[in-house]
C-alpha cells in the first residue's frame, strides 16, 4: 500500500485526483516517485477515468528533490535507480487521459519535472517554480527536454544553468504554465479543465497524446494512430454523429 500517494475518484464524474501527501513540503524521493508511477499505472488502466488532476495540497505541490537521499547515494546506487526514477517522473506523459497539474506554493526540482509531464499546468499567482538541481551539483533527470519543448532551448538553458526561480508572471509569459489563478482557485480551475473530458472520445484522446509524446517522430506516429482508430467505437460513433448532427453531437462511452 502506498504511503504518500493516493488516488481519489470521488471528486467528480470521470475525474481522478492523484495526490502527493508527504508533509510538510511533499519532497520527492525514490519511494514517492515510484508510488506516483504506480498510481499513474492504476489510473491508466481505469477506463472510467476521463481526466486526471495531479495535486499536492493547498500549501504546496512539491518543493523538489529529497536532497538527504541524493546526498547519500553512491555512484553505484545512483546508476541502479536512475532509469526507474526518470521513468517515474515522466509517468504522467504516458497516461492515456488528459492530465493537469494543479500547483500551489512551490513546484521545484523533481516536483516541476513531474508537472512538466502533464498536459496542462495551472498555478496560483503566488507560486514559485524552478529547476534548482544545478545548485546541488546535479541536473534535472526528466525535465530538460520537456522544458525545452515548452519554452524553447535558449530559455530552458537559462533556467537549468542558473537554477533560478520563476515567478507566475514570467512562467505564463514564457509558456511554462498555461493558467494563473488566485491561490484558492487552483484546484477548482484544474477541475473545470478536467471536467470537459467526461464523455470525450477516450481512444482518440489517447492516440493524440501518443503523437505529442513522439516528439520529432510525431508525424510518422500520427499516421499509425490515425489509421488505428478506424473500426473503433470512437471513430464509428464520432463520424456518424458528425454526419448526422454536426460536431459535438457524439455521445462517447468511457468503457
Amino acid at each position: 500500500m502506498a504511503e504518500f500517494v493516493t488516488v481519489d475518484r470521488g471528486v467528480a464524474e470521470g475525474v481522478a485526483v492523484l495526490r502527493i501527501a508527504r508533509p510538510p513540503m511533499n519532497l520527492i524521493d525514490l519511494q514517492v516517485a515510484l508510488e506516483v508511477s504506480a498510481a499513474a499505472a492504476e489510473i491508466a488502466a481505469d477506463t472510467g477515468v476521463s481526466a486526471v488532476i495531479v495535486y499536492g495540497d493547498e500549501r504546496v505541490f512539491s518543493a523538489g528533490d529529497e536532497m538527504a537521499e541524493l546526498a547519500a547515494f553512491t555512484p553505484e546506487q545512483a546508476e541502479a535507480v536512475v532509469a526507474d526514477f526518470q521513468s517515474a517522473l515522466s509517468c504522467l506523459a504516458r497516461l492515456p487521459q488528459p492530465t493537469v497539474a494543479a500547483i500551489s506554493g512551490y513546484a521545484l526540482g523533481a516536483g516541476l519535472e513531474l508537472a512538466l509531464a502533464a498536459d496542462r499546468r495551472i498555478i496560483g499567482d503566488n507560486v514559485k517554480l524552478g529547476l534548482p538541481q544545478i545548485k546541488a551539483g546535479l541536473i534535472p533527470l526528466a525535465g530538460i527536454r520537456r522544458l525545452s519543448l515548452l519554452v524553447g532551448p535558449s530559455k530552458a538553458k537559462d533556467l537549468v544553468y542558473s537554477g533560478r526561480f520563476v515567478d507566475p508572471e514570467e512562467a505564463e509569459k514564457i509558456g511554462l504554465v498555461d493558467e494563473v489563478v488566485a491561490p484558492d482557485d487552483v484546484f477548482a480551475a484544474a477541475l473545470r479543465w478536467a471536467g470537459q473530458f467526461t464523455g470525450a472520445p477516450r481512444l482518440a484522446l489517447a492516440a493524440a497524446k501518443r503523437v505529442f509524446e513522439a516528439g520529432t517522430h510525431g508525424h510518422d506516429r500520427a499516421r499509425k494512430e490515425w489509421a488505428g482508430l478506424f473500426g473503433t467505437e470512437d471513430q464509428q460513433v464520432g463520424t456518424r454523429s458528425y454526419l448526422a448532427a454536426g460536431p459535438g453531437s457524439a455521445q462517447f462511452t468511457r468503457g
